[in-house]
């Protein structure tokens, strides 16, 4: 949907997107040959024209970071299939809600063919390096979560897309935590998971820290469970985001899936 998008373009906004669509156009590629019939002012004519282009080279040469810089936050999932081979779903796991007094214990990156575990104490210090191989990262509330832990552990990381599923998620319908929105689309954890909460994920570091390593193994695939199913949502939701967002917010009809984790490491 990216190739489609126009309210990145400085002063441009839903209601000029909306008629571009209205005009059957369906890619900035279309809207370059059929800019005649889309009735509005010479001048925002002229910034359109111009913002495509430049979005078009931008988008070639897959510079994120344009993108990035341009999209509101709630608007970034619309790159999602354009940035698809550099994307890693990513969760952490911490002591307790505050980025300033709290810290991770675990950040999980899965990249779609393998899960990632950085662990507190072992080798969390790695972490870095590997979210710096992406350029859009998945996450489940991680704007008011996830992101700001991560930044303040390891300050100036972040110049990612960033896809945060619960506002697109929301807009859907799908409201409540992650754990209630994968039961709704059928998602099953592992009965070893099943029912863990973020309060559990606190107490099993805490078990671990006083000596117990099965309690870590039981976090790390409470926490490998939440990064894999965050892609299985996106690919299971996005096509339903395109739907809703060209239909001007109208409803659409909502996936139910029932998909079983299969349990294996990566």
């Amino acid at each position: 949907m990216l190739n489609n998008t126009y309210i990145h373009i400085p002063n441009i906004g839903a209601a000029t997107e909306q008629m571009i669509w209205g005009c059957g156009i369906k890619s900035w590629e279309d809207f370059l040959e059929s800019h005649s019939m889309i009735k509005t002012a010479k001048t925002k004519k002229r910034l359109l024209l111009s913002g495509v282009q430049e979005s078009i080279e931008q988008l070639s040469c897959s510079n994120h970071v344009f993108f990035a810089r341009r999209l509101l936050p709630c608007h970034q999932w619309r790159a999602f299939r354009h940035f698809r081979e550099k994307t890693a779903c990513v969760d952490i796991e911490t002591t307790g809600l505050s980025p300033q007094y709290d810290s991770i214990t675990i950040i999980g990156v899965y990249n779609g063919k393998e899960t990632k575990t950085y662990i507190r104490g072992i080798n969390l210090h790695e972490a870095p390096a590997e979210l710096a191989k992406y350029k859009q990262l998945i996450t489940f509330n991680g704007a008011r979560f996830d992101l700001p832990f991560i930044e303040h552990e390891f300050p100036g990381f972040f110049s990612h897309l960033h896809i945060d599923l619960l506002y697109p998620l929301k807009k859907l319908g799908y409201s409540g935590g992650l754990k209630k929105i994968e039961r709704s689309l059928g998602l099953k954890r592992s009965e070893e998971t099943e029912g863990i909460s973020g309060l559990d994920a606190v107490r099993l570091w805490n078990r671990y820290e006083r000596g117990d390593d099965e309690a870590l193994e039981v976090l790390v695939k409470y926490n490998r469970e939440d990064v894999e199913n965050l892609e299985k949502l996106i690919e299971m939701t996005y096509p339903k985001m395109v739907e809703k967002e060209m239909s001007g917010g109208q409803p659409v009809q909502l996936p139910i899936a029932n998909v079983e984790l299969s349990g294996s490491s990566h």
